[in-house]
């Protein structure tokens, strides 16, 4: 039954008055070490979900949540998942609960991740009322989508590169600021838990990333973007990683076995054998891997120098060459327009083509969708802000939603339209 909603304001009353007084802020700065993320239990998407992306200006500037869309789209169709984002720039969790019935559960998703954090801590130096007033709010935001019917992904706010020159009330130090949202991070681990919800632990990875590319790269790559708070590509594909991963993807994107000798094949996993001969195998492929072909590991504007940082194509992005009855030692893999050796061994054990093949033949079909992908989340902000709160909105919110959602349905019929197969071919030659 759904909670009623004056039920779960008071319920935000209730727990603000009792324990303010109680909180210890230095109880809490020592647990920040010790609060370990939950492993994700298992898969959280089903068939046919219904997926809201909510946020604040992270979100909103439609990266992560790009990534997570055009992956389920091409990676996991068979999920045949939709997605809608709901970023709104400068939001905390307290504007996000006013807001859900009518921009998100009107819609009635099936599943929901949130990301808010950066804007509660305040940019100033942890005090028990602000964690407290994001840990109510916060709960209630997953205690309502659980109410209307909804699985919930809490995402863990990320951490801060330098102080905020536009927040004029913003004190402390960068390490405050951190030490602050690490420790709203434990405050979602525990709502998670409490809730029995799904958790992405956005901060540790995204922190570690930072410290590693500093050594690395030097300062100028900051995983928290340059401003030190909105991520660049390389800090949000670490975010996207962490939602795909809680959501419970498999990784797995298909197998293509062939027999050097013989040169019979078979493939997997959405990929067909049109043909097939000892050093040839021609595929026709109604699932991608996801591409990401350009960038320089050294600067952070590019979802390949974010994936050195998370085991990316590891974990969600594997496609899988096996080649038996191979009679020398090493052999080139071409694929596309480019080309990589591996030892017989490597490839009868089976190797991961994402891993060494940026530029492939699936790049091109990658990117029509992901720009159609693109224009409609683009089109969701501008829904959501500038019709549903805007003039229309305000004079008859029914008849905007019909006349929105009739503009939305032909973005997400683009989408579905640049998705097409892939026709392609793997060579393998001894060297």
């Amino acid at each position: 039954m759904k909670l009623p909603r004056w039920l779960a304001l008071a319920a935000i009353g209730s727990a603000l008055a009792g324990t303010l007084a109680a909180a210890d802020s230095a109880d809490v700065l020592k647990r920040i070490g010790e609060a370990r993320a939950p492993a994700p239990s298992g898969p959280v998407l089903r068939h046919g979900d219904r997926l809201a992306i909510c946020g604040d200006s992270i979100t909103e500037q439609r990266m992560y949540s790009r990534i997570i869309e055009t992956y389920l789209t091409v990676c996991a169709p068979e999920l045949e998942v939709s997605v809608r984002q709901y970023g709104w720039s400068g939001e905390k969790a307290d504007g996000f609960f006013a807001r859900m019935d009518n921009d998100v559960l009107r819609f009635h998703p099936t599943v929901a991740t949130t990301c808010y954090g950066m804007n509660d801590h305040l940019y100033r130096p942890y005090e028990p009322w602000i964690g407290e007033l994001y840990r109510v709010h916060s709960d209630a935001i997953v205690r309502w989508f659980q109410a209307a019917g909804a699985r919930v992904v809490v995402g863990s706010p990320g951490c801060v590169g330098k102080m905020p020159s536009w927040v004029k009330s913003a004190s402390g130090t960068v390490e405050d600021l951190n030490l602050s949202l690490a420790t709203l991070r434990n405050l979602d681990i525990g709502i998670a838990r409490e809730r029995k919800a799904g958790f992405a632990d956005l901060f540790s990875p995204m922190y570690r990333a930072n410290l590693d590319a500093h050594q690395k790269y030097g300062a100028g790559y900051a995983v928290p973007g340059a401003d030190g708070v909105h991520p660049d590509w390389a800090g949000q594909t670490i975010m996207a990683y962490g939602y795909l991963k809680a959501l419970g993807l498999s990784g797995d994107l298909g197998t293509v076995t062939l027999d050097a000798g013989t040169g019979r094949a078979r493939a997997t996993g959405g990929h067909a054998v049109v043909t097939s001969a000892p050093g040839e195998v021609k595929l026709r492929s109604t699932r991608y891997v996801f591409c990401a072909p350009t960038g320089d590991l050294a600067k952070h504007n590019s979802i390949l120098s974010g994936a050195q940082w998370v085991p990316f194509h590891h974990d969600l992005n594997r496609f899988t060459l096996i080649v038996k009855g191979t009679s020398a030692p090493r052999y080139k893999v071409s694929w596309g327009g480019s080309s990589h050796t591996y030892t017989a061994a490597e490839l009868r054990q089976g190797v991961n083509l994402t891993a060494d093949f940026a530029d492939n033949p699936f790049v091109p079909a990658f990117r029509q969708v992901d720009e159609a992908v693109a224009a409609k989340q683009e089109f969701e902000t501008r829904q959501i802000q500038k019709e549903f709160h805007g003039n229309a909105g305000q004079a008859d919110m029914e008849a905007t939603v019909v006349r929105t959602e009739a503009e939305r349905a032909t973005k997400v019929a683009a989408i579905k339209a640049a998705f097409t197969p892939v026709e392609h071919t793997l060579q393998i030659a001894a060297e």
